[in-house]
């Protein structure tokens, strides 16, 4: 048997283990690579063999299974994550970090951001439909996000009753997640933290061995529709493979658990990707992507609000075009440099036929980081420079004698921003003695923005840091505290609200730019099968700039004006405790937090864009393999109640109402299980089939999730303010077959 053993970035891995161990009579033999990763193991007795590859340093070792026949060479390649050891180092924070991988997410069947995050108790996603989904982090909006793919930002707002982050689950290899204000690196933006998408790529996909394969997969959810897709994947050369993938969804109108249909919920999605790897030389990686996606439908006026029976629904087509280009090249412990460029177009149409006609927004958006990796034994350095350049822009589209009576000027229809930002930051690792890990480091931002239609710009730029500590005094244990900063300046506008009237503002021209401090304390426990984690944290944004309600009451001020409202805080507890077997796992997990604006609970209306509040949450996971082929697994949220939150603090303060109102968001238990059957049936093309059922809210609660608006409902005035309720009990089907 031979092959060769690669790190996730493509290159040779030296010195790497490769055990083959006989499975009837356990006997072993070993390989070593060479520099170039090539192994071989030779006079193997015909039969099968557990594959086992490992190299001092890498996060896993990995396994598999090859069978070795009489007279036949076996080639067998590995691929261990060892290079990505230089991107998972972080102290500030690290306690409350997660992630979700890819066999999470098919497990699950994910359609939708929701499905992705169910398991991450941090993270809320309210909305229903997949088009109107906020995914929200401790409470932050995503708005207050770094949130990537690939490296390449989702960025700008299209529309404020639109989610900004859509993406397709099933092309997702991992899901991190950085809780709160973290490392220098963590981009642009990232004051409340960072999400960041990476896709798969050939390699993902291969079985072992394989140098061309396919897959075939095609799935019915009992509410609503279905979904197919097909991809293609292969070796071109040694080192050069490709991966192309077409998906389609077809979504009815969504039922909730009390057996109403769900108006406005229906759409159709189409998503294209296709991915190129290689290696341009032994110690250089590129990889180049582009995504398209589409997702049109008809929806309410404002897409995360209910729609009541009757009420006209009004023709929406959104999309994202991203190509990103990723650069790795490792030339030594000094230079491990890695550059991103990438180029992102998203945009959102709906057509309000019954007021001004076609409407629709566009933002372009064009960035890169590059940045150096040096290694002095134990210790490190990161450093780089990222820039970011951003233009957003919406127009009435219709024939003007449609729109122009609505028009604030009816000679102006069209109206854009441009926003442009640089970073540069540092952030060191050093190891004093073996159980302390020191981190420290410093970055800088610029930000500057320029209303182009109506000549109004701003600008600011400032500096912030971090510092943490993580200590082993066991090696199952670690301690981690830190205190991390984050600056933001205004970035571009919501395109929908980019429109002014004459002669007003829409920017307070003392505006200052948003600060965060987040200092974190916590505990991991990881002794193999158990493990617990405890984390405290406390987050301050100073001088958070929103656009509040009613702001055109003010002379000179337009109905858009972004403002310093105060300081926005939050408090939190997260806890973890879990077992973990060859066929058996179980994780509970207790997230709470209190997040207020000056010293009041936020609530998703009135800081639409900003934050919301969510009960303390319980989050249960089993996973039981039975045998190899075998897979059963159960999941429990349990969001308990948040009552009695007083709102329309702004409402009150312009007059719109007389006193403060409270509202509910009543808790809920969701339930979902999940069952997959992987028989491998061989033969010469390898041919794989597996059989997926999947029941989320299995007991068809009805319920709305705490990251939507609550129901303002029995507020005089406010009738039909609220959160889309969440669907029902859906039951998902899935077969798939690779070969």
């Amino acid at each position: 048997m031979a092959g060769r053993v690669v790190d996730g970035n493509g290159f040779g891995v030296a010195d790497a283990v490769v055990l083959a161990t006989d499975q009837t009579g356990g006997v072993s033999r070993s390989g070593v690579t060479a520099p170039d990763g090539v192994y071989e193991i030779a006079d193997l007795a015909p039969g099968a063999y557990a594959i086992e590859a490992h190299i001092d340093g890498a996060p896993s070792g990995w396994t598999s299974i090859a069978t070795i026949v009489a007279g036949q060479a076996t080639a067998l390649d590995v691929r261990l994550d060892l290079y990505l050891l230089r991107e998972s180092v972080t102290v500030t924070a690290s306690a409350t970090n997660a992630d979700v991988d890819a066999e999470e997410i098919e497990r699950w069947q994910a359609n939708d951001l929701a499905d992705v995050f169910r398991t991450i108790p941090s993270v809320s996603v309210g909305g229903s439909l997949g088009l109107a989904q906020k995914i929200y982090l401790r409470g932050l909006e995503d708005t207050q996000l770094n949130v990537n793919v690939d490296g390449a930002q989702l960025t700008g707002t299209l529309f404020h009753h639109i989610g900004r982050v859509q993406i397709e689950p099933e092309l997702l290899e991992e899901v991190e997640v950085q809780a709160g204000a973290g490392e220098a690196t963590a981009g642009f933006g990232a004051i409340g933290g960072a999400i960041r998408f990476r896709t798969k790529d050939a390699d993902d996909l291969l079985a072992p061995g394989r140098r061309v394969g396919a897959l075939a997969k095609g799935s019915v959810f009992t509410n609503e529709g279905y979904k197919t897709s097909l991809s293609a994947f292969g070796r071109v050369t040694d080192g050069w493979s490709v991966l192309g993938s077409a998906i389609y969804v077809d979504r009815g109108t969504l039922t909730d658990g009390g057996g109403a249909e769900l108006f406005g919920t229906a759409a159709d999605q189409f998503l294209g990707f296709a991915k190129v790897t290689g290696a341009i030389t032994a110690r250089q990686r590129l990889t180049l992507s582009y995504e398209h996606r589409d997702e049109d439908g008809e929806f309410g006026a404002r897409p995360n609000w209910p729609v009541l029976e009757g009420e006209p629904l009004f023709a929406g087509d959104a999309g994202r075009r991203t190509a990103v280009a990723n650069y790795l090249v490792d030339a030594g412990p000094l230079a491990f440099i890695e550059a991103t460029a990438y180029a992102t177009r998203a945009q959102f149409e709906q057509d309000r036929s019954d007021r001004w006609g076609l409407y629709g927004a566009d933002t372009d958006t064009y960035g890169f980081d590059l940045r150096n990796t040096s290694s002095f034994g134990a210790n490190e350095l990161i450093y780089g420079v990222e820039g970011r350049f951003d233009r957003v822009a919406s127009e009435y589209r219709a024939d003007p004698e449609v729109w122009a009576d609505w028009a604030w000027d009816p000679e102006i229809g069209r109206f854009e921003e441009a926003g442009d930002l640089f970073g540069a930051y540092l952030q060191g690792h050093a190891r004093p003695v073996a159980p302390v890990l020191l981190s420290a480091g410093v970055r800088y931002d610029s930000y500057s923005l320029d209303q182009v239609t109506y000549g109004n710009q701003t600008s600011s730029d400032g500096f912030s840091g971090n510092v943490g500590v993580l200590y082993e005094p066991h090696p199952f244990v670690d301690l981690t505290a830190g205190v991390a900063q984050a600056f933001r300046g205004k970035e571009v506008g919501d395109a929908f609200t980019l429109e002014h009237r004459p002669g007003s503002i829409s920017i307070d021209p003392n505006l200052q730019p948003e600060r965060v401090t987040n200092a974190e304390a916590g505990a991991t426990f990881d002794s193999g099968p158990w493990f617990a984690s405890a984390a405290v944290y406390r987050m301050a944004i100073d001088d958070v700039i929103l656009d509040q309600l009613g702001n055109n009451r003010v002379e000179g001020q337009d109905a858009v004006f972004y403002e310093n409202v105060g300081e926005l805080t939050t408090d939190g507890i997260e806890l973890g405790i879990g077992f973990a077997s060859e066929r058996f796992r179980a994780r509970l997990f207790y997230t709470t937090y209190d997040a207020e604006l000056n010293d009041h609970t936020v609530e998703g209306y009135e800081e639409i864009g900003l934050a919301n509040a969510s009960g303390d949450t319980w989050d249960l996971s089993l996973l039981f393999a039975p045998t190899r082929t075998v897979e059963l697994g159960w999941n429990t949220r349990v969001v308990q109640d948040l009552d009695d939150i007083t709102v329309l603090y702004r409402a009150v303060e312009i007059g719109w109402i007389d006193a403060l109102q409270t509202v509910d968001k009543p808790g809920y238990a969701v339930h979902d299980l999940a069952a997959r059957w992987s028989p491998r049936l061989g033969g010469a093309l390898g041919r794989r089939v597996e059989l997926g059922l999947t029941v989320r809210n299995l007991f068809d609660v009805q319920y709305r999730d705490h990251a939507s608006v609550a129901d303002y409902n029995a507020i005089a005035g406010w009738e039909g303010v609220a959160g889309l309720y969440e669907a029902g009990r859906d039951i998902r089907l899935s077969v798939s077959l690779g070969l």
